[in-house]
């Protein structure tokens, strides 16, 4: 499992696991995975940045390396 700072993130922006799911148009229990460390596909982290209002070059911050 991969650390990462989605869960971090989120918090900060006030958004439940519901809304950000929404917004990127991917399920909750995906966010929920995610949050966990288990591995997602890049389109999934790419709605997810979006949805958060990163662009994609700073996917470092919240996905790592």
């Amino acid at each position: 499992m991969k650390a990462n700072s989605l869960k971090k993130i989120r918090e900060s922006l006030l958004m439940s696991k519901t809304e950000l799911a929404k917004k990127a148009n991917v399920s909750p229990i995906t966010i929920a995975r995610i949050e966990k460390g288990l591995p997602c596909r890049m389109e999934t982290q790419r709605k997810i940045l979006l949805a958060l209002g990163f662009d994609l070059s700073e996917k470092t911050k919240i996905f790592g390396d």
